[in-house]
């Protein structure tokens, strides 16, 4: 996987908003937990539409905490996906556990 440039639109918006020039990666952690907890509460409501809208604001804040960090989402999405490629494991009770070395 080598995404480069497929979260600009949420970059151009977050800066056109202001987000970039006058937020900070703290308050875009706090603003990540609140859509976190949005998250959650659309999950154990099994309300698909609201799952749907909170996994989209998760991503479009974790953009910002990337920018923030001197990074974008897609090389943080690429160095994860490279070292879950080669991850091996096995679901246990509904979760995937990582075999350890």
């Amino acid at each position: 996987m080598k995404l480069k440039n497929e979260f600009n639109p949420i970059r151009n918006w977050a800066n056109d908003k202001g987000i970039l020039s006058k937020g900070d990666i703290k308050t875009q952690y706090v603003k990540f937990q609140e859509e976190a907890g949005e998250l959650a509460k659309a999950i154990i409501n099994n309300d698909n539409d609201e799952i749907i809208d909170a996994i989209g604001d998760c991503i479009v804040v974790l953009t910002s905490i990337a920018y923030f960090n001197g990074t974008s989402i897609e090389d943080c999405i690429n160095s994860a996906y490279e070292v879950i490629s080669q991850r091996n494991g096995k679901m246990i009770n509904g979760t995937f556990i990582k075999e350890t070395k």
